[in-house]
């Protein structure tokens, strides 16, 4: 009997261990479900203020990297942008557009106030002053005999470029210099008077063997080996004229019997090219009819700033052919024999084109 109680009790021990035990152990599974569950939470809770953080940041950012409200035009809400670009699938492309449209004068008041301003502070002329048909030139012979021609011209100078306008012709010209950096700001400045037509008449040296001095060129295309360009378009965008601008300048030039080639040519920022027979051969490669200066910067920057440009060149050198490099007494023979033709055609072009040109209709972007 006494044996069987003491195995009794030893039994009785045994199952209270056992239920302390699973106590215990129950215990401690809640106490690591609880400590799991707090965990989960806080994890949760730093999540979602990560996620808060970050949404903020890309708030701000956006903020920061979309353009001022001033920049763009008065029916895009730029904050739209930021709302857009918080939701899946923003459409980065009309993001893309806002920005672009925000360095272009026609769609950015700030900066076109400037324009104006500056127009008006390199050529001396008021705004008012200018034309509708503006005429581009390198040189101030063409200048003089543009006052000489028109006997209600109105002559400025300004702190950089020169003006003259005739109110009866209804025709403006600019002598803004050389080079492509000047091309392109006279192309973006002269937007601002939202000119009908813009003529360029400048020289070019000759590429093709068939060419000669005096010769006209009207442009279909000008490769962009000047590098302003860069700064209005991709590498990958030809430069090219208005059509047509350059349709009724080849009229004009046919109703008065003067022959003229089309076709492509090259424009650069390298003056001294005749030396570099590198340089020389790889005009050759590219099959272009003439080199010059301007007209690359000229045509990039007219078409993103809603500008009809059109150029007509004269072959002033032979560089390519023996002893046809330009020089003192070649450049006053050019200007006694041929040039008169040519700011005399320019004005006639550009004078007409205000009555019998075409509209020409501009694509937004």
């Amino acid at each position: 009997m006494a044996v069987k109680g003491k195995t009794a009790k030893k039994a009785s021990t045994s199952k209270k261990k056992k239920t302390t035990k699973k106590a215990a152990t129950k215990k401690s599974t809640k106490k690591k479900v609880a400590t799991s569950t707090k965990k989960k939470k806080k994890v949760t809770t730093a999540k979602k203020v990560a996620k808060k953080k970050v949404t903020r940041k890309a708030k701000s950012t956006l903020k920061e990297k979309s353009t001022a409200s001033s920049e763009l035009a008065p029916s895009v809400d730029p904050y739209s942008l930021v709302r857009m670009s918080t939701k899946k699938g923003t459409n980065s492309v009309e993001e893309k557009k806002a920005r672009l449209r925000a360095r272009r004068i026609h769609w950015n008041e700030d900066k076109k106030k400037i324009a104006v301003d500056m127009l008006e502070r390199y050529t001396g002329h008021n705004i008012e002053d200018f034309q509708q048909q503006i005429i581009l030139t390198n040189f101030h012979y063409y200048m003089e005999r543009f006052n000489a021609l028109l006997d209600d011209s109105h002559y400025t100078q300004g702190s950089a470029f020169k003006a003259s306008s005739s109110k009866k012709a209804k025709v403006t010209i600019v002598e803004f210099g050389v080079g492509s950096a000047m091309a392109a700001l006279i192309g973006e400045l002269v937007s601002v008077v939202a000119p009908k037509a813009v003529l360029f008449l400048g020289l070019a040296g000759s590429v093709h063997p068939s060419l000669k001095v005096g010769d006209f060129v009207l442009p279909i295309a000008s490769v962009r080996a000047e590098g302003v360009s860069d700064h209005f378009l991709p590498p990958q965008v030809p430069a090219l004229p208005t059509f047509k601008v350059q349709k009724f300048v080849s009229q004009i030039l046919v109703e008065h019997g003067h022959d003229y080639r089309t076709g492509t040519i090259h424009s650069t920022d390298f003056r001294f090219w005749e030396f570099d027979d590198r340089f020389k051969q790889n005009l050759i490669e590219e099959r272009v009819l003439a080199v010059e200066m301007e007209t690359a910067a000229l045509f990039t920057a007219c078409f993103v700033s809603k500008v009809n440009i059109g150029a007509l060149l004269l072959i002033s050198d032979c560089p390519l052919k023996k002893g046809g490099i330009k020089t003192k007494n070649s450049a006053k023979e050019v200007f006694r024999k041929y040039t008169d033709i040519h700011i005399e055609l320019g004005i006639e072009a550009m004078a007409d084109i205000a009555d019998r040109g075409e509209k020409v209709r501009h694509y937004n972007w």
